[in-house]
């Protein structure tokens, strides 16, 4: 997609006002806020207030949100799929710096600075999101104390996690970024701590994944067969086996 295009799956999201579905169309658009930790909380009459400045996004795998450099009107929740956040470089080399699930919300940080993004954004399934325009976002915090007080907690949580990535990458060895992925993998699958043989998918390409971890592809491989020579895990394609998750828990160093 081009630079500042409007993305061709864009459309707003409306509050139907006929007699047959008004109540049906704002429940809707409160469930799917509603999945944006940032409005967790929030009773449906104040979610609704942000309706005038959502917009409904439809991308197709591979397809880019935006571009480093591009100006930010508001921020990102994803209903369905993955995105991936990346820096790239002149010469075509990429860093991923995170892979953003269904329920993540993306851009905040950017917006209250009102700078360019920083990163690039792609779709690596087709997804849905939904645009939350910053001027009606900023209206409705200068309102409202205690939501913003909620937006400060979960930027701060970002920057928790983005401190844990930094100690991960500084001091735990490549292994044990794999070995942790897995384990982070199976639990967001899972419904609880899981015990005994579990399998996994891996969400996207090793080649993403390893830059994820702030490994080669090459190292990222190496890894795999290194824990598969140790019966830690199988590897069937993108589906890992693993014979036992509290033996591979136990691996960690």
């Amino acid at each position: 997609m081009p630079r500042n295009a409007t993305p061709v799956g864009e459309r707003p999201v409306r509050i139907d006002s006929s007699p047959a579905s008004p109540v049906t169309e704002i429940d809707r658009l409160c469930r799917l806020l509603a999945r944006a930790p940032l409005f967790n909380g929030l009773a449906c009459e104040d979610i609704v207030r942000f309706a005038r400045g959502v917009r409904e996004v439809r991308v197709a795998r591979g397809e880019i949100l935006f571009h480093r450099g591009d100006p930010c009107h508001g921020f990102h929740l994803i209903l369905d799929g993955q995105i991936k956040l990346a820096f790239t470089s002149a010469e075509g080399n990429e860093k991923v710096v995170d892979i953003l699930y269904a329920g993540r919300s993306f851009g905040e940080a950017v917006m209250f600075m009102e700078k360019p993004y920083v990163v690039m954004a792609q779709a690596l399934t087709d997804a849905t999101l939904l645009h939350i325009g910053k001027q009606i976002f900023f209206e409705e915090m200068s309102g409202d104390p205690l939501f913003c007080r909620k937006i400060i907690a979960g930027l701060a949580q970002r920057l928790h996690l983005l401190m844990a990535d930094v100690e991960s990458y500084s001091l735990r060895s490549g292994r044990d970024r794999v070995v942790g992925y897995l384990l982070r993998e199976e639990e967001r699958d899972g419904d609880g701590v899981a015990e005994g043989s579990v399998s996994l998918r891996l969400p996207t390409s090793k080649g993403t994944i390893a830059s994820r971890l702030n490994l080669t592809q090459e190292h990222f491989s190496r890894i795999l067969s290194e824990l598969t020579s140790a019966g830690l895990i199988q590897v069937e394609g993108r589906t890992i086996h693993i014979p036992d998750i509290g033996r591979l828990r136990r691996s960690l160093g």
